[in-house]
């Protein structure tokens, strides 16, 4: 009973912890598909960006973890909106395909870029020692990193939530996607609020990738590598939906985690069969089917 009580809680705390870096990198990908109906196959290119600034930050200039992550955040969010007013703005009224090739080819772009700057390999990062500590809670020790992901998505989903379902930000954003031509009639300034959308979702990836280093290794190859799981958290979670977003991906954060503890040999496949039959059945999402 000791050793299923410590399994157990094994699986479900590095799973949720898990979920809460996917929910974070994923989020800004439900806002931009859902809210703003925009293909962004690059998005993974910004949360390596945020773990690259973040890693290397406090590796080169020695910055602590807790100020390097913010300032990777904001500066990967600034980068942003330079490439959407280039590149972006473009596809708000383009066909899906022209979205996919573009954003697709941008991925490429950064893949590039990321193994010229920063090398080949996986790159060095290590986490505060504040973090690296074992807490002891009778059943077995579990890391305070672990713990810190699970409140810092805590924190997010609340704040996400009251900020696109309470606020006028929040309605602005709806009308604008509802009814386009109409919100800019009533005076809503809808390039304005894209962009700041934008900015938003690229942050938030780049938060997921800086935070999640230590579960997600920074490499060149990490807007792709990451870039099927992530979608699929899109996918089922019914586009634009938060609850949801974060329903689904701890959904995957834990049954990924127990299949590999459980499983070894397969236990990488098992999760991709589960969550093909759940799109095949619910494509609509899993979850709420309304925005939330």
């Amino acid at each position: 009973m000791q050793e299923l009580l410590s399994i157990s809680s094994f699986i479900i705390l590095y799973g949720v912890s898990y979920g809460v870096v996917l929910f974070t990198i994923s989020i800004g990908l439900v806002v931009m598909m859902g809210l703003m109906r925009v293909i962004n196959l690059a998005h993974g290119a910004f949360a390596a960006l945020g773990g690259y600034v973040a890693a290397s930050l406090m590796n080169q200039l020695s910055i602590p973890f807790f100020i390097a992550v913010p300032l990777a955040v904001v500066g990967v969010a600034l980068f942003s909106v330079i490439v959407e007013r280039l590149f972006y703005v473009h596809l708000y009224t383009a066909t899906d395909l022209d979205q996919v090739l573009l954003t697709v080819g941008l991925a490429f772009v950064a893949v590039a870029g990321l193994n010229f700057i920063f090398g080949p390999n996986v790159f060095p990062a290590r986490l505060p020692e504040i973090l690296t500590f074992n807490i002891n809670f009778g059943i077995r020790q579990f890391q305070a990193y672990r713990l810190f992901l699970i409140v810092d998505g805590a924190v997010l989903f609340v704040i996400l939530w009251y900020v696109f379902d309470r606020t006028g930000f929040g309605a602005r954003l709806r009308a604008a996607v509802d009814n386009r031509t109409m919100a800019q009639a009533i005076g809503i300034n809808v390039p304005k609020l894209f962009s700041i959308v934008f900015a938003l979702g690229s942050g938030l990836a780049a938060l997921g990738g800086a935070i999640g280093f230590a579960i997600l290794p920074l490499e060149p190859l990490y807007p792709f590598k990451y870039l099927v799981i992530v979608l699929i958290v899109v996918s089922l979670s019914g586009f634009g939906s938060i609850k949801s977003a974060a329903a689904v991906a701890i959904f995957i954060g834990v049954v990924d985690t127990g299949c590999r503890y459980l499983f070894p040999g397969i236990g990488a496949f098992i999760i991709y069969a589960i969550l093909i039959s759940l799109i095949i059945h619910k494509h609509t999402g899993i979850v709420v089917r309304r925005r939330a």
